[in-house]
């Protein structure tokens, strides 16, 4: 509620947090914890735990929530270690009730993107977001010429047409759909690109594996070699950088 920006998935804090014991009494009527609700200084005290159950153990370790800025510094300083040039691909989460909260999210990212570096639409930086209304606007309002990728969600199935296509590509330079989306209409990939959109669908999990696929080796190597797309969101980058390296 201070306006820190935190690196999690959802807007709620209970899924990956244990913030139910620390504050058991600060959720709103819905049952549910909102960070917008908390100050850093009280997020940062909370635990931060795996929310999948079968992989790091839930409860091990001593974690905290990372700011967006320390996410950016841990890859910024490894990429100085290792000599890579490895990328961010941050998204902007429900930034429509934030700004119901007093707490708009765009302009800040973008200065915090600016003041590290990310510069120009070659910048390694993908800026994702479900809501075209907010995708639209860093392009239109904000200006921005970093990289904008439109999320499209099971739900929104209608931003797949070819009008809505047409439209997404005057202000974004990808689309990053649900995966099975293109399982079910696998000629939205090469819609997509011919209107000079990349194609990154989401997600690939080693452990939510879909029953049409034996392998998740073959799941990457429909969608890269089959589908043709341009990148994939996976939990598990080895499976996809082994497969993308070992070709057709």
């Amino acid at each position: 509620k201070d306006g820190a920006y935190i690196a999690m998935h959802d807007i709620h804090l209970e899924g990956t947090t244990d913030v139910e014991e620390k504050f058991p009494d600060r959720a709103r009527k819905d049952g549910r914890w909102y960070a917008a609700d908390f100050t850093l200084t009280e997020i940062k005290g909370l635990q931060a735990e795996e929310r999948l159950p079968k992989r790091f153990p839930q409860g091990a370790g001593d974690f905290e929530v990372p700011t967006f800025q320390e996410v950016i510094e841990l890859v910024q300083g490894l990429n100085a270690s290792t000599g890579r040039d490895v990328g961010i691909y941050p998204e902007l989460k429900s930034p429509s009730f934030h700004n119901k909260e007093g707490l708009p999210m765009e302009a800040a990212f973008l200065k915090i993107l600016d003041e590290y570096g990310y510069h120009g639409p070659d910048a390694k930086v993908f800026i994702q977001c479900f809501e075209p209304v907010t995708t639209k606007k860093l392009r239109t309002e904000f200006k921005t010429d970093l990289p904008v990728i439109q999320l499209i969600s099971s739900r929104q199935a209608a931003m797949l047409r070819d009008a809505s296509l047409d439209e997404i590509a005057t202000y974004a330079n990808g689309i990053g759909p649900d995966k099975g989306l293109i399982d079910k209409n696998p000629q939205v990939v090469k819609a997509a690109q011919a209107r000079g959109l990349a194609v990154h669908p989401y997600t690939i999990r080693r452990d939510m594996k879909p029953r049409q696929y034996e392998t998740t080796q073959d799941e990457l190597r429909q969608f890269f070699f089959v589908y043709g797309v341009d990148g994939m969101f996976t939990d598990f980058p080895d499976d996809a950088v082994r497969v993308v390296q070992a070709g057709k």
